[in-house]
C-alpha cells in the first residue's frame, strides 16, 4: 500500500463531525478536562523521556526531575478532581479497593490477566 492509499484510507475512520465536536468543546468542563488530560500526557512523556535518558544513555537519574515531573501531574490531577468534584482520598481509597478485588493481597499474574471488570466497575461506582 502506498502513503497516499493509506492516508485515504485512514481518515474514513476520523471522526469529523467537527460541529457536535466544537458544541461539546464550548463546555468549561470539556474545555478543563482536556486541558488537564493533555496535560497529564505531556508530563507523563517528561517523565518518562528523563527515565530514558537514564536506562538507554546513561545519563544519572535526575529525582528532582522525577519529584518536579511528579508534582505537575499532580497539579492536572488536582483540576480533574475539583472539575469532577471528588477527593484525591476517596480516588485512592476506591483505586485500593478495586486493586485488593482484583489481585487480594498479593499480585499475580493470572489475576491480572483473567480480572473480573464487572465487580472492578461496581466498586468505583460505589
Amino acid at each position: 500500500m502506498n502513503t497516499q492509499d493509506y492516508v485515504k484510507n485512514a481518515i474514513k475512520t476520523e471522526s469529523r463531525d467537527f460541529d457536535a465536536i466544537g458544541e461539546r468543546m464550548k463546555t468549561v468542563e470539556n474545555q478543563r478536562l482536556l486541558h488537564a488530560g493533555i496535560g497529564l500526557a505531556t508530563e507523563a512523556g517528561e517523565f518518562l523521556d528523563a527515565l530514558k535518558k537514564h536506562i538507554f544513555y546513561g545519563k544519572e537519574l535526575d529525582r528532582v526531575n522525577l519529584r518536579e515531573e511528579m508534582g505537575d501531574i499532580f497539579w492536572y490531577c488536582a483540576i480533574i478532581a475539583d472539575q469532577l468534584d471528588v477527593e484525591f482520598s476517596e480516588v485512592m481509597e476506591r483505586n485500593i479497593t478495586k486493586l485488593k478485588a482484583r489481585y487480594g493481597e498479593k499480585f499475580s499474574e493470572d489475576k491480572a490477566v483473567t480480572r473480573d471488570l464487572n465487580t472492578e466497575r461496581q466498586i468505583l461506582e460505589s
